[in-house]
């Protein structure tokens, strides 16, 4: 990464139920001969100071990719807000030098090489508090930018307002907004359901990696 921002830790949500695929964990799904999740790491990887695996249940399913992996302490699966805060939790706790933390979801294989230093570019440019990615006129607040001084605050709505949307979060701050262009690929295509890898399958050949 760019010694012109700030470190930055990423951190991989993956702790979604999968409800639409029939259950299990839709990172480990296959795409062109490669998990989503090894597409999402190498994507990621280059740009943070660090990678830690936000996921629930057994961490060993995930052990081939020798990455902390960190539960949500929040009951109840209350969506990715709360593997945002588990993420910022571990951060201030095992790496006390960072201050920025990059999320972005376990399932998204096509992630752009530019994601970090665009976000904090924008933050930067517009003294913003948070960035966000944004494509296709389509906000997507899961993939931004946070500091970590704001787990607090992130706690204290989640847990005594249960807030479980991360745009009504991002929506109390000042927030840098950044586009990307989706052609050939749009760069937050994520897979939801059977009918999304299969599109993933075509999206890759049209990808460079």
């Amino acid at each position: 990464m760019t010694s012109a921002y700030p470190t930055t830790l990423g951190v991989l949500l993956a702790g979604g139920l999968a409800r639409r695929m029939g259950g299990g964990d839709k990172p480990m799904r296959t795409i062109g001969g490669r998990s989503i999740l090894a597409r999402v790491i190498a994507r990621v990887a280059p740009q943070c100071d660090g990678l830690v695996l936000n996921a629930n249940g057994d961490p060993a399913r995930f052990a081939s990719f020798a990455l902390p992996v960190i539960a949500d302490d929040i009951a109840d699966f209350p969506g990715p807000v709360a593997g945002i805060l588990a993420g910022l939790e571990w951060t201030v706790a095992n790496r006390p030098d960072v201050t920025w933390m990059l999320s972005v979801p376990g399932d998204c294989p096509f992630l752009p090489r530019d994601l970090v230093s665009r976000l904090h570019r924008a933050r930067i440019a517009e003294n913003a508090q948070l960035a966000v990615a944004s494509s296709a006129g389509q906000s997507h607040p899961v993939i931004g930018l946070w500091d970590v001084a704001l787990r607090h605050e992130l706690r204290d709505a989640l847990v005594n307002e249960n807030m479980r949307a991360v745009g009504r979060w991002t929506s109390r701050y000042k927030l840098a907004t950044v586009q990307w262009p989706v052609d050939p690929v749009d760069p937050f295509f994520n897979a939801n359901t059977m009918d999304d890898i299969a599109e993933a399958e075509r999206l890759a050949k049209l990808d460079d990696g």
